[in-house]
């Protein structure tokens, strides 16, 4: 039972950052914000230190979240997480950052069975489609109070990291 509400408040939580996440890159008109915000919500996921975690290579990433057995259903929340995070970085004009989190969302879909969409942009494109739908109010109650968590004002862990291939 506690593992059921613990995945629960996950899922609920992703669906709200989803929300929150769309509306910063829609209607605010920052899709670096929005990427902030997916990133940081890794982190909350996995109990796992999120710099640490998005600074490993794909593969890396992927190993240690089976290693440290992460459900399969909060394995496939990050991964879309990513892919989304990724569409929102080439928004920003951040291409290498944005290939970055979309090799590290398909390593993760990979490893865990997760079905993930050939490219970030038709993650994105979804959420956009819904916008008639869930993510029509701008002022629509929040699924799930987050503004305690540190997903409310992430730190933007996107400017931390520098992607360098030797």
């Amino acid at each position: 039972m506690f593992e059921r509400d613990y995945l629960m408040n996950i899922l609920l939580q992703y669906a709200e950052i989803l929300r929150r996440s769309w509306f910063k890159a829609r209607r605010e008109s920052d899709p670096r914000g929005a990427a902030v915000m997916l990133e940081a919500a890794v982190g909350q996921a996995t109990d796992i230190d999120g710099a640490t975690l998005l600074s490993l290579s794909p593969e890396s990433m992927a190993g240690v979240l089976q290693v440290s057995g992460v459900d399969d259903r909060v394995a496939g929340y990050i991964a879309r997480s990513l892919a989304l995070a990724s569409s929102y970085l080439n928004e920003a004009g951040d291409r290498q950052l944005a290939a970055l989190r979309f090799q590290q969302a398909r390593a993760l879909a990979d490893a865990y069975g997760v079905e993930l969409p050939d490219s970030a942009n038709e993650l994105a494109a979804l959420a956009d489609r819904t916008e008639g739908g869930c993510f029509s109010e701008a002022d629509e109650p929040a699924l799930v109070d987050i503004e305690g968590s540190s997903l409310s004002d992430a730190a933007p862990m996107v400017e931390t990291f520098s992607v360098s291939r030797d």
